[in-house]
């Protein structure tokens, strides 16, 4: 993907103006890659973009990496990239340009570390956090990033339908997260961020990860899976199986309700509604079927470039959706100690609605086992 990093450094200099801030200081994450396209590793060595208000913006970076950085998509678009040796000062160096500002923010990743330095070698300098200045940015996706969760959302699916090679009676949940975790590399991702393997009584804890539990014939399973393509956007899908045979009746009846539940979200969820009504429709749906109290979590998270981030679907977020927003519906419900059951789809707003990127079928489905 082709990053308009001029496009983006505009937007947050526009930003910075309006909230009075002199300047921004971001290092290595999901900002700085979204600002710059330069995935800088998180190293003891300082790696930074520094945006003032008004003027040009540098990159400053450890020497031994100039050229892993000259290769960004920020220095091929003309970025000044200044660097620093091992027995410089990185701060200075790095911050120098703009000692004399008012007000600066950091990143809300920023190491304390790097915090507590800076605020010693400029203690003139306010420092704060850039409240949601870089996430009100990052929540409204461009095409090119929507055509990237399309893609990783494609390559997650692939991995789901191939569940009938994993989920096997007499396997254990890390056996068959080892294997789905190769298949989600073998499938389009750069890595696996994440593998959850809930059988059975397992399924009723929502992050349950996995554990040494032999898959047992007609066990529910909650598969929740997602990795990071080679452009940096994030995959994530969860859907439920049922291990060689139908499920039990009380199972088929409760998975009815959270199909509709889901499904009514996803017809709802569009341009002009709330973030908050979005979940409470579905709430409601299950509260209604005496199951609510089994409903734990939120509804959705947004994802981008990373797995969790703006714009999340929750009772007292009053945003208001727009078009280009990409998030999660995944509600799920969760019987302790007997099984459970989310369904998860990545959608976009589009102008009248939403685009579902994931498309595997949403049904209680059976794998042979």
């Amino acid at each position: 993907m082709t990053v308009d990093v001029a496009s983006r450094i505009q937007r947050v200099q526009r930003a910075l103006t309006a909230a009075g801030i002199d300047g921004l200081m971001v290092t290595p994450g999901a900002d700085l890659r979204y600002l710059t396209g330069y995935d800088a590793k998180a190293l003891e060595r300082l790696t930074a973009l520094v945006v003032p208000a008004a003027g040009e913006p540098w990159l400053a970076v450890p020497e031994l990496e100039l050229a892993e950085a000259q290769r960004s998509p920020a220095a091929l678009s003309g970025m000044e990239v200044l660097t620093h040796g091992e027995t410089d000062d990185p701060y200075t160096v790095a911050f120098a340009p703009l000692r004399r500002a008012a007000t600066v923010a950091v990143d809300d990743h920023m190491w304390a570390q790097r915090v507590f330095a800076l605020q010693d070698l400029f203690p003139d300098i306010r420092w704060r956090t850039p409240g949601r200045l870089l996430a009100d940015l990052r929540m409204r996706k461009g095409p090119d990033e929507v055509a990237s969760l399309r893609h990783a959302a494609a390559a997650i699916d692939r991995v789901h339908r191939r569940m009938g090679e994993f989920l096997t009676a007499g396997r254990s949940e890390r056996q068959i997260a080892a294997a789905i975790a190769a298949a989600i590399v073998d499938e389009g991702h750069v890595r696996a961020d994440f593998v959850i393997v809930g059988s059975g009584p397992n399924g009723a804890s929502p992050h349950h990860s996995v554990s040494d539990r032999l898959l047992q014939p007609g066990d529910c399973v909650v598969v929740d899976i997602g990795g990071t393509t080679i452009d940096g956007y994030c995959s994530d899908s969860t859907r439920t199986y049922a291990v060689g045979a139908a499920p039990a009746e009380e199972v088929a009846e409760f998975y009815a309700v959270l199909h509709e539940a889901q499904h009514t979200q996803c017809d709802y969820a569009k341009p002009g509604v709330t973030a908050e009504s979005v979940d409470r429709i579905g709430r409601k749906l299950i509260s209604d079927a005496g199951l609510g109290q089994f409903f734990v979590h939120r509804t959705g998270h947004g994802i981008g470039l990373e797995t969790h981030e703006e714009p999340y679907i929750v009772e007292g977020n009053t945003l208001v959706l727009e078009p280009g927003m990409a998030f999660s519906i995944e509600p799920g419900i969760y019987l302790p100690g007997r099984y459970g059951a989310r369904i998860e789809d990545i959608v976009v707003t589009t102008q009248d609605g939403i685009e579902r990127l994931n498309t595997t079928s949403r049904e209680l489905t059976v794998v042979d086992g």
